[in-house]
């Protein structure tokens, strides 16, 4: 294991700027261990260690000619988002050798604050899945357990971050795609509110009811890393219908208290494993021990706020991913086969039906925002369960039957309300794998999450697993 690829960003960044390593020393860290580890995990989709070292080189002769705030920092993107010179497929071979042209937005800025591009990681086919599995580069192993799914739709970039083969990075969430994968491998992220990182470039395009539901977000090992790219990639987009004119606003720590912090443990709906609940109430003790005041939440409007969202990411997803399907569905990976027999297990959506579900929407949204208004964040399981066995579909939780996509609900309320939501490690499951907590607030209160979210981070965290110890004696 190298002991340097496992840091946290702010560090790393701090030794190329200290000059206490180069950029291209910590590029061969990183192209190291990718070539010793990805071949296990399967995080990358694209990887070349020859234009990564070229390019730590150009970041070390810019050293001395400019400050960058990422310069020479190894990072990834997740292969859904635009990244020029690099096979971004989505996860289909309909897609095969897809290279851009140009950049997304959010990887322009990236490139301009000098990050070092190790490649593009996994994603399942057409993002529509919790788990990354796919026929072009096959199932992301997790790297507390090869048996288990790093999870999806950002599962590479998870997988690639927990690992310690990149420092950082990008990836997508309309439904949950940079929390769940975070929940299941250890680390950190953020679903910022839509439009303050751009999605301008991401493939498929988020319009339509995806520029409410989507949107691109950092992901890394500790919250203070997550942060800095949120500070860096942010920013309005002029040409985005989503975006909105929201300047960077530090929060003064006395004003983070002076409104109760908000938990749910369940929904009522489906249950917990008793881990999941304990995590939620190890952050609750550790707020409180910080001198926060803890209210339970209580809300009859999530189960409509989850089926709204279902009509939109389930059934409207189907009509627009089926044109781009068409006639080549004996091509398709058995993950977005998943999905398309859920979706097709529903008749189409009329307009009639279409537009009373947009009405409905935002009233629900009216709703569920002035109830947590009172609350400066919500504190929530992640996901029912942790990590899932590879193809596992439902599971059993305090004698209950959970289904695939019910388990992972708790994620997509905040997609429905456009809300920023991030995620910290805070516990473990019987087997040893990480269990996250979520934790969420009004659109636009991105750093009163992001605030939040570093205390806890500091009180649990980011724990090295076990592939990048002894990747032969990983469980099963």
């Amino acid at each position: 294991m190298s002991e340097l690829t496992i840091k946290p960003a702010v560090d790393l960044l701090a030794m190329l700027q200290q000059r206490s390593i180069s950029s291209f020393e910590l590029a061969q860290e990183h192209v190291r261990e990718i070539e010793r580890l990805d071949p296990l995990l399967h995080a990358f989709a694209d990887f070349d260690p020859d234009r990564v070292l070229r390019a730590a080189r150009q970041a070390d002769q810019q050293s001395h000619t400019r400050s960058s705030p990422l310069l020479g920092l190894p990072m990834t993107v997740k292969s859904s988002i635009a990244t020029a010179g690099h096979r971004c497929e989505i996860g289909s071979i309909l897609n095969r050798g897809f290279i851009p042209e140009e950049d997304a937005l959010v990887v322009q800025r990236m490139r301009q604050a000098g990050a070092v591009l190790l490649g593009t990681t996994n994603c399942p086919e057409f993002l529509m899945a919790y788990e990354t599995d796919n026929l072009l580069y096959g199932a992301t192993v997790n790297p507390w357990s090869l048996g288990h799914s790093a999870g999806g739709s950002s599962g590479g970039e998870a997988a690639a971050i927990a690992a310690g083969i990149s420092a950082g990075g990008i990836g997508s969430d309309s439904g949950g795609s940079v929390r769940e994968p975070a929940h299941f491998t250890g680390i950190c992220s953020l679903k910022p509110t839509p439009g303050r990182i751009p999605g301008k470039g991401h493939l498929p395009p988020c319009v339509g009811p995806f520029s409410m539901l989507g949107a691109v977000g950092p992901m890394a090992r500790t919250v203070r890393d997550v942060s800095l790219f949120f500070q860096i990639l942010s920013g309005q987009d002029i040409a985005d219908p989503a975006g909105a004119l929201v300047s960077l606003r530090p929060i003064a720590d006395e004003r983070l208290r002076s409104q109760p912090i908000a938990v749910l443990e369940d929904d009522g709906f489906i249950p917990v494993t008793i881990e999941t609940r304990n995590a939620v109430r190890s952050a609750v003790i550790a707020l409180e021990e910080r001198g926060f005041q803890i209210r339970p939440f209580q809300s009859r409007m999530l189960e409509e706020a989850r089926l709204l969202w279902w009509k939109f990411f389930i059934r409207c997803g189907r009509m627009l991913l089926e044109p781009l399907i068409q006639g080549r569905e004996t091509e398709l990976s058995a993950t977005f086969r998943y999905f398309l027999d859920t979706a097709r297990s529903e008749p189409l959506l009329s307009g009639e039906e279409l537009i009373e579900a947009w009405t409905r929407c935002d009233q629900v949204r009216a709703r569920l925002l002035e109830e947590l208004s009172p609350y400066s964040v919500l504190l929530s399981p992640v996901c029912s369960i942790p990590a899932f066995r590879h193809g596992e579909r439902e599971w059993f939780v305090e004698g209950c039957k959970v289904e695939y996509f019910s388990a992972m609900r708790f994620t997509q309320w905040f997609n429905l309300l456009a809300a920023p939501a991030a995620v910290v490690p805070v516990g473990r499951s019987p087997e040893g794998l990480p269990i996250g907590v979520q934790i969420a607030s009004l659109p636009y209160r991105d750093e009163v999450v992001l605030a939040v979210a570093e205390m806890l981070d500091q009180d649990f965290g980011y724990q090295v697993p076990p592939t990048a110890c002894h990747p032969n004696s990983l469980p099963r």
